[in-house]
């Protein structure tokens, strides 16, 4: 019950700081993609099952500040989320290169998938000034934030592990 009470708060501060606070912190009308870098840390940390839960729920959360289409940032966090789950047994958790590289091959995905359904959908074909004007520069930053942000969740998520472990050993 912990875990989950922590998880929602986590995810509800995350998109608070993504879609207010970081509104002010704009680099060339870019803002780093904070729920992403939550997904994917708690995919390599948690598996595939706590990525896609957590994906979801970061998806479904952006998907409710940006009304429009229901449901899409929820599909797409939640795939991202199970992928990267994949990478739970062969990750390190002291190396950092293994989460930014993942959430810079995330976040390109993300913003390709986010383009081909939704502004190629429309007829806007300008592929290319889209991927320099706002996937890679977001990907940037995201990887940027990443750096900064990883070992406060990986702390975090150790944390809940022995409160988990603790709870576990006292019922025993």
């Amino acid at each position: 019950m912990t875990r989950k009470v922590v998880m929602a708060i986590l995810i509800l501060v995350t998109a608070f700081l993504q879609c207010s606070v970081f509104q002010i912190f704009q680099v060339a009308s870019i803002k780093p993609n904070l729920l992403l870098i939550v997904t994917v840390s708690f995919a390599l940390m948690r598996g595939r099952r706590g990525g896609l839960l957590t994906g979801f729920f970061c998806g479904l959360v952006l998907d409710l500040f940006f009304p429009g289409q229901i449901g899409l940032h929820a599909f797409l966090y939640m795939w991202i989320g199970y992928l990267c789950g994949y990478s739970f047994r062969i990750f390190y958790d002291d190396d950092i290169k293994t989460p930014v590289l993942l959430v810079a091959v995330s976040d390109l995905v993300y913003g390709f998938a986010l383009y081909l359904l939704t502004f190629l959908m429309r007829g806007r074909i300008h592929f290319f000034y889209y991927l320099g004007r706002i996937i890679i520069p977001e990907t940037l930053y995201t990887i940027v934030m990443t750096i900064l942000f990883y070992r406060l969740l990986f702390s975090l998520n150790r944390s809940l592990e022995k409160t988990d472990k603790r709870r576990i050993d006292s019922f025993v």
